[in-house]
């Protein structure tokens, strides 16, 4: 029987794109052996807007993506009016997918310790399986409901369509969209914390520069 290639989802504003979303996308597609799409999410539910609107982030992730093909741009909740919930993206790439084909959501393991917060997170394992991006000395403490769900779930590698929870050992580079954005409005230039690409077009990071205050 054929073996069916794992896809991986990587959600996120991506507000902008840096090394640390690449570098663990990348990892997770060689560790499960999988494709990676990163979603860019239009409404985060429990985060304020992105700086940068859709278009102009989706054009930042290209320029980032471009000259591989095992990353690539999945723009569904970008297309879908409302809040970005993970479980609805999950539901439309399992019947896009089959119900055949093993499906994993990536998640840094600071989200995975809040999962029970999500909407209708228990929902997630019936589509997914939930790959936990890890750090070495990280370490994030659960809430009981969610140790109790997912006592039984833990596995070394992916098999079959859902419903375990498999640790990803990542690289750790302390880089955050935060920060970065906090560099631009000082007027400075964040250059090797996210793509030279990004920096080939002055318009793709336009948006960030724009929150520089202008000297008095």
């Amino acid at each position: 029987m054929t073996r069916l290639r794992p896809l991986a989802i990587l959600g996120g504003t991506f507000d902008p794109v840096h090394h640390g979303h690449l570098r663990g996308a990348w990892e997770a597609a060689e560790a499960l052996d999988a494709d990676v799409r990163m979603v860019p999410a239009r409404t985060p539910p429990h985060r304020p807007p992105p700086v940068a609107d859709a278009a102009e982030r989706v054009a930042l992730l290209r320029a980032a993506l471009a000259g591989q093909a095992r990353l690539a741009i999945d723009t569904r909740e970008l297309d879908r009016e409302g809040p970005s919930f993970t479980v609805d993206t999950l539901a439309s790439l399992r019947a896009e997918i089959g119900p055949d084909r093993p499906l994993v959501l990536l998640v840094g393991a600071d989200a995975f310790a809040g999962l029970a917060s999500w909407h209708q997170w228990q929902r997630l394992f019936d589509l997914a399986h939930v790959g936990v991006l890890t750090r070495p000395g990280s370490a994030h403490a659960m809430a009981d409901e969610l140790a109790a769900f997912v006592r039984h779930r833990h596995a070394t590698r992916v098999d079959g369509p859902a419903g375990t929870v498999v640790d990803i050992a990542i690289t750790p580079l302390d880089i955050a969209a935060t920060a970065i954005r906090e560099s631009f409005a000082a007027g400075h230039e964040p250059r090797f914390l996210m793509p030279s690409a990004c920096f080939a077009d002055e318009a793709l990071l336009a948006p960030y520069r724009a929150l520089a205050t202008p000297a008095p």
